[in-house]
This record gives structure tokens, sequence and C-alpha cells, in this order.
């Protein structure tokens, strides 16, 4: 990650949802998703950048939600990030 006083950061399991999730994958020495930390460390950002993505993938388009999903994914295989 590129903000590493971001990602380094100590993140207490009780500051919401990612601070749990970052915690149990350190326990458990498993790779977090970046974007993790950016959302403990930003909570407001997190709930903002949720519903866009929930407008984005699920609101009205002339794409399915799965056509949606599928170049999301086809994206994220693209750009080397966990889909």
């Amino acid at each position: 990650m590129y903000l590493k006083d971001i990602e380094n950061a100590p993140h207490d399991p009780s500051s919401g949802r990612f601070g749990r999730v970052i915690q149990h994958g350190r326990d458990k020495g498993v790779p977090i998703p970046e974007i993790y930390h950016l959302f403990a460390a930003r909570p407001a950002a997190a709930k903002a950048m949720g519903d866009f993505m929930e407008e984005v993938m699920r609101g009205p388009s002339e794409l399915s939600p799965g056509q949606r999903e599928l170049i999301a994914s086809m994206t994220s295989a693209w750009n080397h990030c966990v889909f």
C-alpha cells in the first residue's frame, strides 16, 4: 500500500467492522485487502464509497447486475486485485 502510516496503524477491533476484519486477518496471518485499511481509518469515506458502489452495481442500468459484476471481476483480475 502507498499509505504506510494508514496500513501500519493499530486498528482497535472495537472501532468498527473494518478494524475487526484487519485485526482478525493480522491474528491469522492472512493478507488484508489494502482498501480495508483506508476504510478503517476513514469510516465516513467507506460509507460514501459503499453507497456509490451500491448505486453503480445495483442501480438502474442497461447492464444486468451480473454483467456489472463480471466487468468488475475482470477489471480486478487485470489489476491483480482480489475481487
